[in-house]
């Protein structure tokens, strides 16, 4: 059997005793079978320096073993005591105008600090020791949200790792000039000390000062991770993780995926925000993708309102349901909560909990416990069908890439672009047609796609400017804007931008930027977005581009659609260029949605991918296959008929004809589809 499990963040030092034998049979009420424990209790295991607790800790696992919980073992790292700041200073973190951050928060630590690493060793070694044993223990929970608060630290510590950090990776100060060109404004060192992290300045810092800097923040925080995990894997067998957080700028979780034994995620929608469903689908997909398409852990979602956005939105009724079944249909092997019991002191005390402040009287723990039971019922259901432990699959791949990301939103760059939502236009673009997509490194193995889409890869290297040109003999590639731009040093490709292998294989080339600008704002554009005008039939007729423009060169491809009034009027927005078995396409701006849609579906028809049936009429359906199983969610306000002929594993009733309701929830086995209507679409 496949376990799907279900719980989360467990922290029993926040209550007396007697409320955890309550806490324990409301588990069993609820369905849980996991548990996180010990992520922020360093001060409860160790309230002195080299004094330690670890009997109240003891207590809570010989608890829940012997109610059935399974425990994922948190090391505690990731909020250091009050002594430590007192006792040294220096491990406090300092931002890049020079604020020492101190205690009273969470997360008050320097990553580069020797101190903080050598009092985490001490801790750790003796949590591993005591625990690597006991028999509740299914996996290690190393730190939590490596970065969340303070990912970047430019104390004098940090400073004298970035020196040695810039040491191994470049040998000698003349290759460090040549690479970050400190030609320009006199910027040239004559050795390693007279460096410095790039801290507030009078003006522009060097570019790739920050992009190495990015680069050996990220490379910080991994060496806390790793040290961790060593003294783990040297005494346990048990799997490892640390919590990511979704899209999250300051971390390359590329490089930390391939250290974690299983990939989780923390992941918060906004209930108010009615792009959250769609923009949720794509953190659940970087997720699998991370694992390389192996089954992932939902660490922490909230069971309704958060207490940190300016207006916390509840979940509506069913919408927990709803959204924790969009994590299991794409991928996820874990539905989990922070937290279990609502806190009633504490800046989080107005986070909600799988115990309410209201108690189990309430509409959320009646949700709470619907959910468990369903999800235990689901674990063991379909023998070799099973959804626990399945794969979704895809054909259709989305590069990333947190070089490109940090690159093109630096300042004094052409235009004010979102990596993410430049990525999210496209990703939502693919889904609403039904498609299954993935993310994926562009040097990676891209041989099992037909289509890969690659938008605002700003700093390419040669290696991937090759792998991508060499995926257009055989599939259907996707250039978007902004592409190419630089090498991974931010030096100009010269001639055109996108690198030779890329402009041999589209086509085209690059002569100007044009980024739409305010007069385009008041004469085409809605008050918010400035647009520019745009005409093709991948398109279905008359559009709109925003973001980014360009003037583009065609030598050897068909233009498909243009833009159509002010300087760029005549001008290229969109080509397409045979290339042996498959095809170069290069889009010069950011189509609006449905214009995008539009495109995105004549693409997946070149790339030969068929699209999926309609499987439901009215609504707003997400609709996403894992393994032999088939999930219909309808996130909008409206009922939604299916259209298709199988039984709802949820309820046991046939699916032709129903009416799913609003955050209503479906899971479909076998699937056969009836004649649509209406594509599903987010």
């Amino acid at each position: 059997m496949m376990t799907i499990w279900y719980g989360g963040d467990y922290n029993p030092e926040q209550w007396p005793r007697e409320v955890w034998d309550e806490d324990v049979q409301l588990m069993d009420r609820a369905g849980v079978s996991l548990a996180t424990v010990g992520v922020f209790s360093w001060a409860r295991l160790e309230p002195r320096q080299g004094e330690y607790d670890f009997g109240w800790l003891d207590d809570v696992l010989d608890l829940l073993h012997a109610n059935g919980v399974r425990v994922d073992l948190a090391t505690a790292t990731a909020s250091p005591p009050p002594w430590l700041a007192a006792r040294y200073p220096e491990t406090l973190p300092v931002t890049e105008v020079g604020v020492t951050l101190s205690v009273g928060s969470r997360q008050q630590y320097c990553p580069s600090s020797p101190v903080y690493r050598e009092r985490v060793r001490e801790l750790v070694v003796r949590i591993v020791d005591r625990y690597a044993d006991h028999p509740a223990l299914e996996l290690w929970h190393v730190n939590n949200e490596y970065g969340c608060h303070v990912s970047h630290c430019y104390c004098d510590v940090s400073a004298a790792a970035f020196r040695e950090w810039l040491r191994a990776k470049y040998g000698r100060i003349d290759k460090l000039n040549r690479v970050w060109g400190t030609a320009f404004w006199s910027q040239g060192y004559g050795s390693f000390k007279e460096v410095m992290p790039p801290r507030a300045t009078p003006t522009f810092r060097n570019p790739t000062q920050l992009l190495d800097f990015d680069r050996f923040s990220s490379d910080e925080l991994l060496a806390c991770y790793r040290a961790e995990v060593g003294i783990i894997r040297g005494r346990s067998s048990l799997p490892v993780t640390t919590n990511f957080m979704g899209f999250f700028k300051p971390v390359d979780y590329w490089a930390w995926a391939a250290e974690v034994d299983i990939v989780s995620d923390d992941t918060y929608p906004d209930p108010a925000d009615p792009d959250s469903p769609a923009y949720a689908a794509m953190v659940r997909d970087l997720m699998r993708s991370l694992g390389g398409g192996a089954p992932w852990l939902l660490m922490e979602q909230s069971p309704s309102a958060v207490n940190w956005r300016r207006q916390n939105a509840a979940k509506a009724p069913g919408q927990m349901r709803a959204w924790s079944y969009q994590a299991v249909a794409r991928g996820a092997d874990a539905i989990l909560f922070f937290q279990w019991r609502q806190s009633a002191i504490g800046s989080e005390k107005f986070h909600s909990g799988l115990v309410p402040h209201s108690g189990t009287d309430t509409r959320l723990w009646r949700e709470v416990e619907q959910l468990g039971q369903e999800l235990a019922a689901l674990s063991g259901r379909f023998g070799d069908e099973a959804i626990g432990g399945s794969r979704v699959s895809s054909t259709v791949a989305i590069t990333l890439d947190w070089d490109s990301w940090w690159a093109i939103e630096q300042p004094a760059s052409p235009t004010d672009v979102s990596y993410v939502q430049t990525l999210f236009a496209w990703h939502r673009a693919l889904t609403s047609l039904g498609l299954a997509v993935d993310f994926v490194r562009s040097d990676g193995d891209l041989s099992g796609y037909r289509l890969v889409i690659a938008p605002a890869h700003f700093a390419a290297t040669d290696a991937q400017v090759q792998n991508l040109a060499s995926f257009a003999e055989t599939g259907t590639l996707v250039v978007g804007f902004g592409t190419a731009i630089t090498d991974e040093n931010l030096h100009v490709r010269l001639g055109g931008y996108l690198g030779e292998p890329l402009r041999r294989a589209l086509g085209v080339w690059i002569e100007e930027f044009a980024p739409p600008a305010a007069a385009d704002l008041q004469r085409f554009g809605s008050g918010k977005v400035p647009a520019l005008p745009l005409d093709g039939e991948v398109f279905g007729g008359p559009a709109a581009g925003h973001v980014w423009a360009e003037y583009l060169r065609v030598e050897d491809a068909e233009t498909l659609a243009t833009f159509t009034d002010g300087a760029l009027g005549g001008w290229p927005a969109v080509t397409r260029r045979q290339t042996g078995g498959g095809a170069g396409w290069y889009v010069a701006t950011l189509p609006e949605p449905v214009a995008l849609r539009r495109l995105v579906e004549q693409v997946a028809l070149d790339a030969g991918i068929e699209l999926p049936s309609a499987v439901a009429s009215g609504g707003q359906v997400e609709v996403v296959r894992r393994g032999g199983s088939l999930f219909v969610i309808n996130h909008g306000a409206d009922d939604a008929e299916l259209l298709v002929d199988g039984t709802d594993a949820l309820t046991g009733t046939s699916t032709l004809g129903m009416r799913l309701a609003p955050q209503g929830v479906v899971i479909i086995v076998p699937v056969h589809v009836g004649d649509g209507r209406d594509r599903a679409a987010l």
